[in-house]
């Protein structure tokens, strides 16, 4: 068994799957490749992908029906599917996920958040596949250990703080309100104040700003917070 999950990247743009195959290799998955959604579908029938990375708009057959066959399919049926697309209207995104995608990005996008939302869904639908230790700029998070580290420093969280850095971590750059927040790191059957996420994320920030470092956690205002991307791309 492989150390890393097998990746089929079903894209049909050559410059970009050679991006996804540098940076996916480099992280060390094994990386399949498909350039129209037929022969998607035929490498996924015999190679049985962890994970497949699925563009929208496929010579052939779509992506929507690629995924469509791959979730009627028993062999496939719970092989976790990330869409790509330059689709980005909410109606196409619910589109997607309602055929059976497990998650959607939208073109363009940075590769880390690429890799981020990876590890998000392996870990969520089989977490004996997921890397327990992710790295972000110079922020270093060991999972199973309960460990954070950056810059060679161990950084002393809570528990609450610890979840909600792992939820940052997972989608860099993307701006979460107080409320996701809230429904992420405490659960939505939970009663908890919106202006208590301020006070955890202070204490997030707190531990991780060490001797003058760049503050990795961006506040948008009457928006809610991110982790930074410029920050995670440095």
């Amino acid at each position: 068994m492989t150390l890393k999950p097998t990746v089929l990247v079903a894209e049909d743009e050559s410059a970009l799957v050679t991006l996804l195959r540098y940076n996916l290799e480099r992280e060390g998955y094994r990386v399949l490749e498909a350039v129209d959604g037929e022969e998607a579908l035929l490498v996924a029938a015999e190679e049985r992908p962890d994970l497949i990375v699925l563009d929208w708009m496929l010579p052939q057959l779509s992506g929507i029906e690629v995924c469509r066959r791959l979730r009627g399919r028993q062999e496939t049926r719970n092989v976790p599917i990330i869409m790509l697309t330059a689709r980005g209207e909410e109606t196409d995104r619910i589109r997607g996920l309602d055929t059976g995608a497990d998650d959607y990005i939208t073109k363009p996008f940075s590769m880390t958040e690429l890799l981020a939302r990876l590890r998000a869904v392996m870990r969520r639908i089989r977490p004996g596949l997921a890397d327990d230790i992710v790295r972000i700029g110079d922020i270093e998070m060991d999972r199973g250990a309960h460990r954070v580290r950056r810059g060679g420093h161990d950084i002393h969280l809570g528990p609450t703080e610890f979840k909600l850095l792992d939820h940052l971590i997972q989608h860099p750059g993307r701006v979460f309100s107080r409320e996701q927040l809230l429904d992420a790191v405490w659960g939505s059957d939970v009663y908890v104040e919106a202006r208590t996420v301020d006070v955890h994320v202070g204490r997030l920030r707190k531990a991780l700003n060490i001797e003058n470092s760049r503050d990795p956690i961006r506040t948008v205002r009457s928006a809610g917070y991110a982790l930074d991307d410029e920050f995670a791309t440095a």
